[in-house]
């Protein structure tokens, strides 16, 4: 039986699946945690659903995928950003409106320029078929927005809670606020192929969410998100053979396998905790 457990461990593809899988969990993680402080899950998904006409139009172009779709999703939170500047209207319907707008046009492209860029690829991922060069190119992204968050985290953490203190020492909310844009759009891309423009969302949002309800401090907040994020893109990738299933399903399912158990049970805001409070409260 337990040479059976060992058996993932003897394919490369598997290998590089688990790794690959792993590292991209950690980097949303870590990015998720300013996510659900800024209140940008819905940003987050409207980025993740905006590269998929990169994707194609990248194919069409001959160019790599990723240039495509972070093309792409940077030119999506431009126009988000135009329209709530321009118009009346509440930033969720800007969003939504040019989310669809994006996603509904790489269908659209998908359905008349047919090509060898399988929708469900897109949708779901495929992280145990991609090439070394898709891996690669995962990995160095990934890298570069960890290395911009550990030389630039402190200043997004004032433009969250304090730009007027960031604009005092010379920083500008709105450059944060523009990185941090690009960071989301960066982190969509690795993770497209890892679990799809549909599930990416998951490992942005849902990490950061857990770690929320375990702490009040945020370098261990980050350090929890970071955590969750790659060990369940390890397992997520190392179950799905197992279990013969979507490794992006397997992966998002177990982050909420984790926030689900956390929100139970965490030891100050979890349910458990909060009834118990009440409790007392009545009864003093």
């Amino acid at each position: 039986m337990s040479e059976e457990l060992l058996v993932p461990f003897l394919y490369d593809y598997m290998l590089r699946a688990m790794g690959i899988s792993a590292l991209v969990g950690a980097v949303a993680g870590l990015l998720s945690c300013y996510v659900v402080l800024k209140g940008w899950s819905l940003m987050g998904d409207a980025l993740s659903h905006a590269v998929v006409p990169g994707v194609v139009l990248a194919w069409l172009g001959g160019i790599p995928f990723a240039i495509g779709a972070f093309a792409s999703g940077m030119l999506a939170a431009a126009a988000m950003a135009g329209l709530r500047g321009r118009t009346p209207l509440r930033e969720d319907v800007v969003i939504g409106v040019v989310f669809t707008s994006f996603f509904g046009a790489g269908l659209f492209l998908l359905s008349i320029f047919p090509s060898n860029v399988r929708l469900q690829t897109i949708l779901f991922g495929n992280v145990l078929g991609i090439a070394d060069g898709d891996i690669l190119q995962m990995a160095i992204i990934s890298v570069l927005v960890a290395l911009t968050l550990a030389v630039k985290g402190r200043d997004l953490m004032l433009s969250l809670f304090d730009p007027v203190q960031l604009a005092a020492v010379g920083g500008s909310p709105a450059a944060m606020r523009l990185l941090l844009l690009t960071l989301l759009a960066a982190t969509a891309v690795a993770g497209l192929q890892a679990v799809g423009a549909v599930l990416v969302i998951g490992m942005l949002v849902t990490p950061g969410a857990t770690a929320y309800l375990l702490t009040d401090r945020f370098g261990r907040m980050a350090a929890i998100a970071t955590t969750i994020g790659a060990t369940t893109g390890l397992l997520g990738a190392y179950g799905s053979y197992f279990l013969d299933g979507s490794t992006g399903g397997v992966i998002v399912v177990s982050q909420a396998v984790f926030f689900l158990v956390v929100l139970i049970s965490a030891p100050r805001h979890g349910v458990l905790a909060t009834r118990r409070a009440a409790r007392r409260a009545l009864s003093a």
